[in-house]
């Protein structure tokens, strides 16, 4: 498990391979996640441009965010991933990085 670290939270260090261990896999084309709701975690530009619903980050505002809230379980009932493990959540710090990276402003770095 990689403890969240201090500092700037990189996209390509700590957000992607999080999101590729764990989400790509329902939120890429022909997943499940894609087929429901657009969302393609595949790349920056995939998760920013949101779904079919629209813009799920809001760089700067992690509250806001549908990214954070679905992380969190606190999205209409929605809690992603779906059926990862016995708690059902990503580990803490996962979700501790992924906040972090959308409060610094969810940046491409």
């Amino acid at each position: 498990i990689k403890v969240l670290k201090p500092g700037e939270v990189s996209f390509k260090d700590d957000v992607q391979p999080i999101l590729h261990d764990y989400c790509v896999s329902c939120h890429s084309l022909g997943g499940r996640g894609y087929a429901k709701s657009g969302l393609d975690l595949t790349s920056y530009e995939a998760l920013m441009k949101g779904t079919k619903f629209g813009p799920v980050v809001i760089p700067g505002n992690s509250d806001a965010s549908t990214f954070t809230k679905l992380l969190t379980g606190t999205a209409r009932g929605l809690k992603m991933p779906a059926g990862l493990n016995e708690t059902g959540t990503l580990d803490r710090q996962y979700i501790l990085t992924l906040r972090k990276w959308v409060l610094q402003g969810a940046k491409n770095n």
